[in-house]
């Protein structure tokens, strides 16, 4: 019996050792492009590639990202009031406690971004995509009352993608 449960602590410890995850590595700071506690002077960022960008408490209302590629952000406390934000991949991104209010999020893509304590009063949602997006449940059903359309890149109804009944 001795045997078998120094077997078991072996076969336990090995299986807690396999079983952790590899440790994490941070991205290089070439690869993270970060704007913090900034009134930013540039507001056209459409078009641009902003893989993994940073927002962290900046002024970005009236800002311009149509088309921009936002995979990976992060907008932090950031005020996009009125931003254009049509056609934006913004998957896996992150908006927390984030100022989206009348904001253009047509034609954008925003699955499994997460979008929580965010502002989204009075936003234009027609054919965006916000499948497996995390949002809180009372902007969710603001955004149900006037959302339509279809994805044109994912072909994911809208109203669909947001759970509205």
């Amino acid at each position: 019996m001795r045997g078998f449960r120094y077997f078991l602590g072996i076969a336990i410890a090995l299986l807690v050792f396999v079983t952790l995850p590899l440790p994490a590595q941070a991205a290089s700071s070439a690869a993270i492009r970060a704007y913090d506690d900034v009134q930013v002077q540039t507001k056209d960022y459409s078009g641009q590639n902003l893989v993994r960008a940073e927002f962290n408490n900046t002024k970005l209302a009236e800002a311009n990202f149509s088309s921009a590629d936002l995979r990976g952000a992060v907008f932090n406390s950031a005020v996009l009031r009125k931003a254009n934000l049509h056609g934006v991949d913004f998957s896996y991104g992150i908006a927390y406690l984030s100022d989206l209010s009348a904001v253009d999020l047509s034609d954008a893509i925003l699955t499994s971004a997460m979008m929580l304590r965010s502002n989204f009063k009075g936003a234009k949602v027609t054919g965006a995509d916000f499948s497996e997006a995390v949002l809180d449940r009372e902007q969710v059903v603001q955004l149900c009352e006037y959302a339509s359309g279809v994805n044109p890149i994912t072909g994911v109804d809208t109203r669909e993608s947001l759970g509205c009944s």
